[in-house]
């Protein structure tokens, strides 16, 4: 944790919370105007989303004289911001650049983001001294750039870092800097950027703190792709009372403040489609605690999603689909076909509100925009043959009533390498140690150059209760689900586990590849990562 602050004269106490949003707002800006020129075929070739829909900011590389590589700077400024949230009024979040979402950083393999972060929240509480297992220190926070294949150390991808806010009110604002070099064999795709401070991460992504990096590729050049709008659906789930997230002082906090769905920041908004159009959407599931059966549907019928790409990496063919799911975390590419005209939905189960709504009308595009017959496959598959044991198991699994009030359950990660029990000769199910995160406790050894098979489950009985599965750094490739063999195999650095009599599993394989260095794996139902449900993985060098 031991972070070293940069403090900042520019941005300090004197200055206003309005004056430091429009010099933020102005740095944005002027990124995007020293990238507009030069920024290769596939960014000048990308097609603007339709009018009237919203669209977070967007940030470009810039070109390097001499190189090939370009570099993305981007200040990324925290701190509360007011934003209009409809039916909500306006209410005061953490925000990234006094925005909900982030600016989405657009990038190409080979490049770098530099990244200052601001932190102009306030001082965390005098006496927030809870332990590893309950929300604390709601004013830091780090960065995950979610789905990169990055290094997971210094100051990259590194979620032990912890961006301290300043210790006293009037101090000056403290600044931290990320640099994150992306391979030049990264596959091209849609990802994203959130807080990942253990004991923060739920509260603050409630609140909406979440961006989108995209990495442009290969993908993008097949016409039937570049000509279709490019289009940023983040979605967002927003905890709102009284104007504000409320803080997370309670294991029932989920449970007690309904969620609020928002798409870049609006709640339903509309979106053009012509009949014959084809669009692509790049889903992004910002949310934190539900996971999302999608459907497009409308009085005409339903319209289909064409799946392109899953968690980044691109699919080797179109797959069409009728319910898309989009677990906490993960991102799905899909292009979208105007058909009969009228008003369409894309909702999902179990959320009462459509997220948005598509306006299929206007003078139909004749002939009808393609889809592809076939995409350059992301990544290749791994082969089984390869595979190293003992192979590894993972099971998610909660023992209510285990501690004292406010946080009484157990939300434990146990299987083949979970944290010791404080007491083995004990009930492990009140145990207070067994299965809980640990940071000074490493639970999986990964050598470089290896491919292992991991199985992992969950022990929930309820179906709506999900529990995805997040591993940092790797992505992997899903081989079967409940058993039954995927043809083909399908790459996820996130994949949603839902309850059931069994609860659902999936099994994988990885191979560790590039990076060392420590990180985690965890389940992305925020407020139960807060609370324990985490291991820490260390990537070794063979």
């Amino acid at each position: 944790m031991g972070e070293t602050r940069e403090v900042s004269g520019g941005i300090s106490g004197g200055i206003s919370r309005r004056s430091v949003l429009r010099t933020v707002a102005a740095a944005g800006l002027g990124s995007v105007a020293a990238a507009g020129a030069g920024t290769g075929r596939a960014a000048a070739a990308a097609v603007a989303a339709p009018a009237g829909f919203p669209q977070p900011a967007v940030v470009r590389r810039r070109p390097v004289p001499g190189r090939v590589p370009s570099v993305l700077e981007q200040v990324l400024d925290v701190r509360y911001a007011e934003v209009a949230v409809p039916g909500h009024g306006r209410v005061a979040v953490r925000a990234y650049n006094g925005a909900l979402p982030g600016p989405t950083l657009r990038v190409r393999a080979g490049d770098t983001l530099l990244l200052t972060h601001v932190n102009g929240l306030p001082p965390n509480p005098v006496h927030d001294h809870r332990g590893a297992r309950m929300a604390h220190r709601p004013n830091s926070f780090n960065l995950h750039t979610h789905g990169l294949h990055v290094s997971p150390s210094g100051r990259a991808d590194n979620v032990l870092r912890e961006f301290a806010p300043r210790a006293a009110e009037g101090d000056p604002e403290p600044r931290y800097t990320s640099a994150v070099h992306v391979p030049a064999d990264h596959p091209a795709g849609t990802y994203w950027y959130h807080p990942h401070l253990h004991g923060s991460t739920a509260e603050q992504l409630a609140g909406g703190m979440a961006g989108v990096i995209v990495v442009e590729g290969d993908v993008d050049e097949v016409p039937e792709v570049r000509a279709a709008a490019d289009v940023v659906v983040c979605v967002n789930e927003l905890k709102l009372r009284d104007g504000r997230v409320p803080p997370f002082t309670s294991g029932a906090w989920t449970a007690g403040v309904p969620s609020v769905f928002a798409v870049n920041g609006a709640v339903n908004p509309v979106l053009a489609l012509r009949p014959g159009e084809v669009q692509r959407w790049r889903l992004v599931g910002a949310t934190a605690f539900t996971a999302l059966r999608l459907q497009l549907t409308g009085p005409e019928g339903r319209l289909t999603l064409h799946r392109i790409a899953q968690d980044g990496v691109t699919l080797p063919a179109p797959v069409p689909a009728q319910l898309v799911e989009l677990v906490m975390g993960g991102r799905v590419d899909v292009l979208v076909r105007g058909g009969a005209p009228g008003r369409y939905e894309l909702r999902a189960e179990r959320v009462p509100q459509p997220l948005l709504t598509v306006e299929v009308a206007g003078p139909p595009v004749v002939p009808p925009m393609g889809l592809p017959s076939a995409l350059p496959p992301g990544r290749p598959p791994l082969d089984e043959r390869e595979v190293t044991g003992p192979d590894r198991e993972v099971l998610f699994h909660a023992d209510p009533n285990v501690f004292p009030q406010p946080f009484p359950d157990a939300f434990r990660v146990l299987g083949s390498h979970p944290t010791p029990p404080a007491r083995p000769d004990g009930d492990l199910h009140r145990d207070p140690a067994y299965g809980l995160y640990d940071p000074d406790y490493v639970n999986h050894v990964l050598p470089l150059g290896r491919t292992e098979r991991w199985t992992v489950r969950t022990g929930e009985t309820a179906p709506g209760f999900n529990h995805p599965f997040h591993l940092h750094t790797n992505p992997f490739l899903v081989t079967h689900r409940n058993g039954v063999r995927l043809d083909p195999p399908v790459w996820h650095d996130t994949v949603g586990l839902a309850g059931g009599t069994p609860g659902e599993s999936v099994t994988f394989l990885v191979r560790y590849e590039d990076f060392t260095g420590r990180t985690i794996a965890h389940c992305h139902q925020l407020h139960h990562e807060d609370l324990g449900m985490m291991q820490t993985v260390q990537y070794v060098a063979p």
